[in-house]
């Protein structure tokens, strides 16, 4: 498929207008005017955890493990078919936070033309006057997370030699306790200063919990170390941060996001295992009309949708959807890459795409793909174009916002 074509497939499925695009050199820059509006734009927190798949989570028909996360939908925008773009923390960041494309490479994080001059949010944020913040609870080279974030906006970093007498460190860093105490510490001083500010944290330390699991809450299971007992540590953590939050005068202004870099690790043998990549995921803040959410979701939508709920006019190239601005009866769509293979998701259909062979085609129900020859040509080119876009705008660093802005 040539540039044009990609660009036309690309510029189809956003779904906007052809005057909201702006760039002749950039395909994928256009403008988004903000749903809301404030007197001064909103805080911006957001929560990456490790692996918390929708198979922990009690509210999405997983485990009980979530009691916590579970109080919080009720009051949040809560999405209910989420899907990640990968199985790597540094995937689920690069969908997070720059709303980027997965493709059949290494994510974005660890390459070496996205270090500087690649787009983020935090990178949108600074030139609108936010300080930009990321905070970690064990060393922020881990993942090369420290060289791409401080190269693309994001001007502040704490991590793990930044606490003072924290209460449990493990092999990866602070506990997530520890972690969301400081953060919640730092954004009381943040409030202060008179201007908004975006936080970005990742609670990556959840599968190293041994002794300090039994004197902070009963266990699921034996022994200690399991992957189910260390979800339930988290979740507990990310109780303990809200109930903090609540308290502070910041919340009033902020809006946070909670959502899964990915689910764990899965052994199934699918070309492409979806149920795996089912996340969970929930906005929240003063504000924020409680919805519980079932349309078809990708991490590349939750950013474009935040702009809007913290009130911020924009000009990026993130191709994700505003999901303010499409109805109840919008029909979504997923990208998944898993190893060499990359699914698209969209009303019930399936194309995989595989090195060197053609596109397999599906129907998907009830978690269970079923393989299937009625699927569209342009449900197929749509699956071809968007790989591919992520590839190009990559080798020929097309995925940033304009140099004199």
């Amino acid at each position: 498929m040539d540039q044009d074509r990609v660009t036309a497939e690309i510029h189809k499925a956003m779904g906007i207008e052809k005057s909201q695009f702006t760039s002749a050199e950039l395909p994928t820059l256009h403008t988004q005017q903000a749903t809301l509006h404030f007197d001064r734009p909103k805080n911006l927190v957001i929560i990456l955890e490790e692996s918390l798949g929708a198979q922990f989570v009690g509210s999405l028909g997983g485990l009980p493990l979530t009691p916590e996360y579970d109080k919080l939908v009720p009051e949040a925008w809560s999405f209910n078919n989420l899907y990640a773009t990968g199985t790597r923390s540094v995937r689920g960041i690069e969908a997070v936070i720059t709303g980027f494309v997965p493709t059949p490479a290494r994510s974005t994080v660890k390459l070496p033309n996205s270090q500087t001059n690649f787009f983020t949010i935090a990178k949108l944020l600074g030139k609108q006057g936010y300080d930009t913040n990321f905070i970690y609870g064990g060393g922020a080279h881990f993942d090369n997370m420290k060289t791409f974030f401080l190269g693309n906006g994001f001007n502040s970093i704490i991590e793990e030699k930044d606490f003072v007498s924290p209460e449990f460190v493990g092999s990866w860093g602070v506990s997530d306790e520890d972690l969301f105490t400081k953060a919640n510490q730092d954004f009381v001083e943040k409030s202060k200063m008179g201007k908004p500010f975006l936080a970005w944290f990742s609670a990556h330390q959840t599968m190293i919990r041994t002794n300090f699991l039994t004197t902070k809450l009963r266990l699921y299971n034996s022994p200690k170390a399991t992957r189910e007992n260390a979800v339930k540590y988290a979740d507990h953590a990310i109780g303990h941060f809200f109930r903090l939050a609540k308290q502070e005068g910041y919340w009033k202004d902020t809006v946070f996001l909670v959502v899964a870099d990915h689910d764990a690790r899965t052994t199934r043998s699918d070309l492409v295992p979806i149920p795996s990549f089912h996340i969970p995921a929930l906005i929240l803040g003063d504000g924020i009309t409680p919805k519980s959410d079932s349309r078809l979701t990708s991490q590349i939508d939750l950013a474009p949708t935040l702009l809007s709920l913290i009130g911020v006019d924009s000009e990026h190239p993130m191709i994700g959807q505003d999901l303010t601005k499409v109805g109840d009866d919008y029909i979504g769509r997923a990208i998944m890459q898993f190893n060499e293979n990359q699914a698209f998701l969209k009303d019930g259909k399936v194309v995989i795409l595989q090195p060197k062979k053609s596109p397999a085609t599906f129907t998907y129900v009830n978690s269970t793909l079923t393989p299937s020859n009625s699927i569209s040509e342009d449900l197929i080119n749509q699956a071809i174009a968007h790989p591919l876009l992520g590839t190009w705008l990559y080798n020929e660093k097309k995925y940033d916002m304009r140099r004199n802005h």
